[in-house]
């Protein structure tokens, strides 16, 4: 079969998401299948028709305390006064919790208000009424009852009464088979080495793993190369044993995106393309009467398609609502733009600071899958608004408890590596604490704090005018703030060079000279202004360095550019450098620290917050990355009291 029959396909649609929904639920046709299976590994399952009992539960009179059984009409006549004397086999007999009450008794008391006189006669100064202390039959569970009906999702407490009632087998909706089809030439199964221009394949294993969460049965299938013929064998393999079929990446206008052509060929193209922002390129379709769905290859494009097209007809066909998540109503931290005629769903991150919910937005590009695993929740920005401001409230549907958000610690500023150190000790000491932190530089950081939208924020910002780190700037832009920095961290800032360092840069000088690839660090990072010193002290022009305005947002980041480049050059931190290989040029020792508001600081948060710093474990920890000091007890800069 030659490529060259399939045409790129340019144009795709602007569906709305919902409309594309009810048309894909349309056309959802299949034979739901049941199965028997042992009441005991029926967890999460969905039942196929009601459920009776077939026993009563107790299914006979049973004794609810440890206790003598009795003729209620013999004691009525006891009393303080007037004792009344009972024989054992006569008038009474001992019972325990749960043992059958025989006849003719018909009241329980308890052992507490029962006076032995010998083995065999007790004393009693109080009445039993009838029935006292007795569990009828069925008190629990009626023979025939219905226990569940049909649609029931099977929760532990359910397999209990299941058991009870004697159902020891129930019939349960078969789960629906869900073919999952990974596409593309670049892609390997992870094993531990990836090659140079191949990618590993996760996606598949990801979206098998919702579907197995949504009820679902998946099956991944190997990795299916980009060509027609063998997408088309295996879309037609798929739909013989699948109810429904996933197919990722292909589905895009791309000159090796043939899906939408195979499946059109194959049988019928209801939607190419939604008006969402990620996830546009979904296609929509089906073949032999069996849905197929082609999702994009970006990560998060991927799984929110799976989330809007493939929940609801694994749901459908399990005879379930789909789940709802719970909102929370926060306020913007940043403004967050739309694209008019097209909803976008933007990942945040969201903190509770000064008695509020504070929400911001996370990086937005489809293929940053690091997005959705630090999201705290997702903002709908509508397809008729152009987005919001900073400051005004939105509704965000959770991905995260909202208990778990409101114990949290919002760190934004400068990016360390410490910072996820010091969460992970946070979170030894309590369950419910942790750091969501924001790498948005220290500038940023500083004003985060002064706006009240973060608890602390980590700065490395060095005043080329008093050669101090940190003061001078709370002093200029804190100035009716109480705020206290805490000093931190000494650590090291140097080049990062690939292994050998091939250009041998010592200097800025050496940079300009050697034409030197450079990777920057954003507007307002205390990085980016230590690198502004350093080319003004030895007089050059940013317009000389070779990469200048190209910025990245952690050390992380630049690190990973200079791995692959060897004329690649950055600054960042010693510990950065070792993490991901490459070389380090010592340039200077500076000061990390951390700046937080008074109230904060004085609080049981930030407390406990200094407590772990000030830990063995914790700056053990930091000594074994290297290239750090934490400082042993400092004292706190008050400013503005």
């Amino acid at each position: 079969m030659n490529k060259a029959n399939y045409k790129r396909k340019i144009y795709l649609q602007d569906t709305p998401r919902e409309e594309a929904l009810n048309e894909l639920l349309r056309h959802f046709s299949y034979e739901r299948k049941m199965e028997t299976i042992p009441s005991t590994e029926s967890l999460g399952r969905v039942t196929a028709q009601p459920v009776f009992a077939k026993m009563s539960s107790p299914h006979y009179h049973a004794s609810a305390m440890d206790g003598i059984a009795v003729k209620a009409e013999e004691t009525f006549s006891a009393h303080e006064q007037n004792p009344v004397r009972l024989k054992q086999n006569e008038s009474f007999v001992y019972v325990n919790t749960g043992n059958e009450i025989p006849a003719p008794y018909n009241a329980v008391i308890m052992i507490e208000y029962v006076d032995e006189l010998d083995e065999d006669t007790v004393e009693i100064i109080e009445p039993a009424s009838p029935w006292q202390h007795i569990r009828p039959i069925g008190e629990d569970i009626v023979q025939e009852e219905m226990l569940f009906p049909q649609g029931h999702k099977i929760r532990p407490v359910d397999i209990g009464v299941l058991l009870a009632s004697q159902r020891i087998e129930v019939s349960v909706i078969g789960k629906p088979i869900v073919s999952v089809i990974p596409t593309g030439d670049e892609l390997v199964f992870p094993d531990g080495e990836t090659p140079p221009g191949k990618l590993v394949e996760f996606n598949g294993t990801v979206m098998a793993n919702y579907i197995r969460e949504w009820g679902g049965h998946p099956q991944l299938s190997s990795i299916v190369k980009d060509r027609p013929e063998d997408i088309k064998a295996a879309l037609l393999d798929a739909v013989e044993k699948s109810d429904i079929v996933i197919i990722n990446a292909g589905s895009s206008a791309g000159s090796e995106d043939y899906t939408v052509h195979i499946i059109e060929e194959l049988g019928e193209v209801f939607t190419h393309g939604v008006a969402t922002r990620p996830g546009k390129p979904v296609i929509l379709g089906k073949i032999k009467d069996k849905v197929v769905i082609g999702v994009p290859g970006y990560p998060v494009s991927a799984y929110l398609d799976l989330e809007w097209f493939v929940q609801p007809l694994v749901c459908d066909y399990l005879q379930i609502p789909v789940p709802k998540r719970e909102t929370l109503n926060v306020k913007l931290g940043r403004r967050v733009v739309g694209t008019m005629g097209a909803e976008d769903f933007i990942r945040m991150s969201i903190g509770f600071v000064n008695g509020e919910y504070i929400a911001n937005p996370l990086p937005r590009a489809a293929g940053v899958t690091m997005s959705l695993v630090k999201a705290d929740g997702m903002l709908l920005i509508p397809s008729h608004s152009l987005g919001f401001e900073q400051g005004e409230s939105v509704e965000i549907e959770l991905l995260r408890p909202r208990e778990e958000i409101k114990h949290a610690i919002v760190f934004n500023g400068s990016h360390d590596l410490t910072i996820d150190l010091l969460s992970s000790r946070l979170k030894e000491r309590d369950v419910h604490s942790k750091i969501i932190s924001s790498h948005v530089g220290s500038m940023a950081g500083l004003m985060a704090i002064k706006k009240g939208e973060a608890h602390v924020a980590g700065t490395h910002l060095l005043d080329p005018e008093t050669n101090t780190y940190n003061i001078p700037y709370i002093k200029r832009f804190l100035a009716d703030v109480e705020v206290v920095l805490y000093p931190f961290l000494k650590r090291k800032q140097g080049w990062f060079v690939p292994k050998g360092n091939p250009l041998q840069i010592e200097t800025v000088k050496d940079i300009v000279e050697k034409q030197a690839h450079f990777v920057n660090r954003q507007k307002g990072a205390g990085t980016r202004i230590l690198f502004d010193l350093l080319l003004k002290e030895e007089g050059v022009s940013a317009e000389d360095i070779v990469g200048y305005r190209r910025e990245m947002f952690s050390h992380l980041s630049v690190a990973a550019e200079v791995k692959v480049d060897e004329n690649a050059v950055g600054l960042g931190i010693y510990s950065v450098a070792k993490t991901m290989g490459i070389d380090f040029v010592p340039v200077s020792d500076e000061s990390y620290d951390l700046l937080m508001t008074k109230e904060f600081f004085e609080s049981e948060q930030g407390k406990q917050l200094i407590t772990v710093i000030q830990s063995d474990a914790f700056k053990q920890d930091v000594h074994s990355i290297g290239g750090y000091k934490v400082i042993d007890h400092p004292e706190p800069v008050y400013f503005n009291e």
